[in-house]
């Protein structure tokens, strides 16, 4: 071969390794960090405008026809980009349901969760979003509809540059996430069905910083406490035939679980609602209830309903059992006491593949120029629906919008902070999507 020839040949073999490159960047198989970065920059408009849009809609949780008409919004973004929609009523609970969408086959599969409603509902005085700036403030803005816009945003991102179809992906956007429906094995199947058929879940509640991100969050489950004594007149209280009373052996109990357990790290108990007295009709599903008693009336019946939360299930099981334990022990005069729990939130305790998955993330994170992202304290976050899939997936939570005021009238959202989170979610979903498996065992 002469040296034309060869150069030729080289120049050849130089110009289709140049295209392969380009068409393996637009197919995604390369790491197109440029690209993803482009593309965030041309969605923020229609984001901010999105975010708008579905603000403007009452979705508190018990508003079942707002809730649809946020979901029919996210529907259509959604179909727009080639997913698969479905709703699931939960018309049973007394909820409205649930939006799930799903994209692509095989691979390493991704449970994008958010959720349509708020605790604002239709006669709250906080309805209507507003601008000053990079500053938006409405109901639900950053919990979690700022989250919803960041989920359908970044996967916009990775449809624009042709990486979407590499992977799979199952959005679940909750209807009930702020006053969820009962029983939670009926309005949380779907969420719990969905986890089973993937590998991790991104949660994209409202961040609790843009350098931070939640693998552990403490479970919420109830609890009640029933206590009796002997109906007879206050000057016999402490007497051998009438005792102590329901409220001196409700004060006991109470005393006794902040003196034994309330120095254990990670465990709260709150003892949220308290009435006794003579006579009392309580109505635990609505918080409330009536009380007659009188000064000179020993109290003979009394009933506190309280919130428990537990970083593991080890753990609530643990301080469910002392809780049984000093309730029957020890108990006054003439008095009896019981306690029951009623299960709520799971716990996600933190495990080595939630901490996986954080590392993926800083590294997104650092790639992009936007720092490393370190775990968020689980002590300072309540429950939220990633709790339920924990059991099943890898998990992450708290990338979704960065705000303050969460449930609060000026809740609010900073808009300069979109163009990182949906970057930072894009990149994050890209890598994973490239993945050659998951490790099933990791958590």
């Amino acid at each position: 071969m002469n040296g034309r020839m060869m150069s030729l040949v080289v120049a050849t073999f130089w110009l289709l390794n140049q295209e392969a490159e380009a068409a393996n960047a637009v197919r995604g198989e390369a790491e197109p960090i440029p690209a993803i970065s482009k593309a965030v920059q041309v969605q923020i408009a229609p984001a901010v405008e999105l975010l708008e849009e579905v603000v403007n809609i009452n979705s508190g949780t018990m508003n079942h026809a707002g809730v649809r008409k946020v979901g029919e919004v996210f529907d259509r973004e959604l179909t727009a980009i080639g997913f698969k929609t479905a709703w699931h009523s939960m018309e049973s609970v007394n909820r409205a349901g649930h939006l799930f969408a799903e994209y692509g086959h095989g691979g390493v599969c991704q449970l994008l969760i958010g959720h349509l409603d708020t605790v604002f509902e239709k006669d709250s005085p906080f309805q209507r979003y507003s601008r000053d700036g990079n500053i938006a403030v409405g109901p639900g803005v950053n919990d979690m509809k700022g989250g919803d816009v960041v989920i359908v945003s970044a996967l916009k991102v990775l449809k624009e540059i042709g990486a979407l179809q590499q992977g799979r992906y199952i959005v679940a956007l909750i209807g009930d996430e702020e006053k969820s429906g009962q029983p939670k094995s009926v309005s949380r199947h779907h969420l719990i069905e969905a986890a089973k058929e993937c590998d991790v879940a991104l949660g994209f509640e409202y961040a609790a910083g843009l350098n931070a991100a939640t693998i552990a969050r403490r479970g919420s489950s109830g609890w009640m406490l029933e206590v009796d004594g002997v109906r007879a007149h206050s000057s016999r209280i402490f007497s051998d035939q009438v005792g102590s009373g329901a409220i001196f052996e409700a004060a006991r109990i109470l005393s006794t679980f902040h003196n034994q357990l309330s120095g254990e790290r990670y465990l709260t108990f709150n003892p949220g609602v308290i009435i006794g007295g003579t006579e009392i009709d309580y109505d635990p599903a609505q918080n409330a209830g009536r009380v007659f008693g009188k000064t000179n009336v020993v109290a003979q019946t009394l009933r506190v309903q309280g919130g428990l939360r537990t970083l593991s299930r080890s753990q609530e099981l643990a301080a469910r059992a002392r809780m049984r334990e000093i309730t029957s022990q020890d108990n006054l005069p003439q008095t009896t006491a019981r306690i029951s729990f009623t299960d709520g939130y799971p716990p996600m305790a933190p495990t080595a593949g939630n901490l996986a998955l954080l590392e993926m993330l800083s590294e997104a994170s650092e790639d992009l120029g936007y720092g490393a992202v370190t775990a968020y304290d689980p002590g300072l976050r309540g429950a939220a629906d990633v709790s339920f899939v924990a059991e099943y997936v890898d998990a992450i939570d708290g990338i979704g919008a960065e705000g303050q005021g969460a449930h609060a009238l000026n809740e609010q959202i900073d808009l300069s902070t979109l163009p990182l989170l949906i970057e930072r979610a894009a990149l994050l979903m890209y890598r994973i999507a490239r993945q050659d498996a998951w490790p099933k065992n990791s958590h």
